[in-house]
């Protein structure tokens, strides 16, 4: 006699229905089988069957009501590695949800996610990018957000590094007399002719000296500069998260965080050598001479942007005028104003675009108006933590991609009319968003939340479950990260500039989303079957 739980561990059909031959018994929804002894599993992507101990006494069969075995954290964090590797949805989700149950730190589930994604070859991808952006957010989640959010990035590092090799790093120079300016100087130049290989043996050697994580920023960021707007943005954004990696799972994964940037470099595309950034108004020579500025440095002393300067520029970047904002930008960093501030505003103005953008554009130009707001919100980032001058050439970047999506405001979207009831609750949300193309009334229902007296943090939690719930594609999880990150850099302030800013940024968010929704909402229906097999629940039985 032996006993197993009745439901399968990978969906959670009844065993009773299933078949017992030869001692394996196999369950008739996936064909999944299990040792009736052990419960072990035939079929990884199953897991295993709790075994139940059985007695028998007087012609009577006594089982007990607990499984031989309970399953422990360690169990759970090896699964989640096994589930990475053989990139198993299911497998992924349950030991998620087994972690956070047993209060498994955050933090350490995502560092699994990052050794694991930067382990294999081809370089940081967008599920690493996915990963780090929804840590990022976690705090502003409730727990089964968290549990999502987790879920989601994980998945998108098992999909994007299925099938691919473990990446081998080439090591580092023999130890000499040589300072990190030179090893800076060679990597640049590495970069400039695409010698990837030279690139990654100079990083690892100013590792190994001793480089701490802002020279190795400002190393990495002066390289990915160099060239205008590089792969329409994302080099910088890419570069900008693995650095919010290291700072979540801390500088034991240093080497091969960093060290997976540098394939990244090996054949970008560089704007500047595209049309329409010198026709029919030619942006590289402007940007160039501003960029010559750079070279002598910054103002020692930084002070922020005036209320009127504020005004000036985000009108300014708005507008149809890029020989005037090149310069301008160029006058503001001269006379003190910090690159944060600046960046910020570059940021503001690329949100303004988003809110702006009439749903009569192409569907596709979508993408078009995320690029540059997620490069502006990298830039941002990186600029605040980098005291370097060089990558302060990347606002710029910001500020020509802003001009050149002007089209996508002609004709512009009126500003959302409030159209929310106070006191509804902020899910309500959610149910615009189970329809298709719902992207004003979505906004305007949020702008009128906002105006009512809405609590922005309980519509930030939902803006993730929108997000969340739906098979959402790369580009949305950027989204919502860099929107809730410029968001929370006007915090502190009450003016009515920054509420409109806040603002803003809240409703781009909320109008990439509803464009973007709905979709089949499968992903998440894989992580809401394994919390119901976490609770024990009877799945099929009822």
């Amino acid at each position: 006699m032996y006993a197993v739980d009745n439901r399968c561990p990978h969906l959670g059909f009844p065993l009773h229905l299933g078949s017992l031959c030869d001692g394996l018994l196999t369950c008739h929804w996936h064909h999944a089988r299990f040792d009736i002894c052990s419960g072990g599993t035939l079929d990884p992507w199953a897991d295993d069957v709790p075994v139940h101990d059985v007695r028998i006494e007087d012609g009577s069969v006594w089982v007990s009501r607990r499984p031989r075995t309970s399953r422990r954290t360690a169990d759970d964090a090896a699964r989640l590695r096994e589930g990475l590797e053989q990139n198993i949805g299911i497998v992924i989700a349950k030991a998620v949800v087994g972690l956070m149950e047993a209060g498994y730190p955050e933090r350490d589930i995502v560092r699994i996610g990052i050794e694991f994604g930067t382990g294999v070859a081809g370089g940081w991808n967008s599920g690493l990018t996915i990963l780090t952006a929804m840590a990022r957010i976690l705090p502003k989640l409730d727990r089964n957000g968290k549990i999502l959010a987790l879920y989601q990035g994980l998945l998108h590092v098992a999909r994007n590094s299925a099938g691919r090799p473990e990446r081998r790093l080439l090591g580092p120079l023999p130890q000499g007399d040589v300072s990190l300016e030179r090893l800076a100087s060679w990597y640049r130049n590495c970069i400039e002719v695409r010698d990837t290989q030279g690139a990654e043996r100079i990083l690892l050697t100013a590792i190994g000296l001793g480089a701490t994580d802002d020279q190795l920023r400002s190393m990495m960021m002066t390289a990915a500069t160099d060239h205008v707007y590089l792969d329409g943005g994302h080099t910088v954004d890419f570069h900008n998260k693995a650095f919010e990696a290291l700072e979540l799972v801390g500088p034991e994964l240093r080497v091969r965080v960093l060290a997976s940037l540098v394939p990244l470099l090996s054949n970008p595309s560089r704007s500047e050598e595209q049309h329409h950034w010198q026709a029919p108004v030619d942006l590289v020579g402007p940007l160039r001479q501003a960029f010559a500025s750079l070279e002598d440095g910054l103002p020692e002393k930084r002070r922020p942007l005036a209320p009127e300067e504020e005004e000036r520029l985000l009108g300014l970047l708005l507008a149809d005028r890029p020989l005037e904002t090149i310069p301008a930008l160029s006058a503001l960093l001269a006379d003190g104003c910090h690159p944060a501030e600046l960046a910020r505003m570059t940021a503001l103005a690329a949100a303004e675009r988003m809110v702006r953008f009439h749903t009569q554009n192409d569907f596709g130009d979508w993408i078009a108006v995320l690029h540059t707001f997620t490069h502006a919100h990298a830039v941002h980032e990186t600029v605040t933590r980098c005291d370097d001058p060089l990558p302060v050439r990347a606002l710029f970047h910001s500020a020509a991609a802003i001009y050149l999506d002007r089209f996508l405001n002609v004709p512009a979207a009126p500003r959302p009319n409030a159209a929310g009831s106070p006191g509804e609750p902020a899910d309500k949300l959610l149910e615009l968003l189970d329809k298709r193309q719902q992207v004003n009334e979505a906004a305007a229902w949020a702008a009128g939340y906002l105006r009512g007296g809405g609590d922005p943090d309980a519509l930030i939690n939902t803006l993730g479950h929108a997000l969340l719930r739906e098979d959402a594609e790369f580009h949305s999880f950027q989204l919502l990260e860099a929107a809730v990150g410029e968001y929370e850099s006007w915090n502190g302030r009450s003016d009515a500039f920054a509420e409109r800013a806040r603002e803003t940024l809240l409703l781009a968010a909320v109008r990439y989303l509803a464009a973007h929704a709905p979709t089949a909402r499968e992903t998440p229906h894989t992580a809401r079957i394994a919390q119901r097999l976490n609770r024990g629940e009877r799945l099929f039985e009822e």
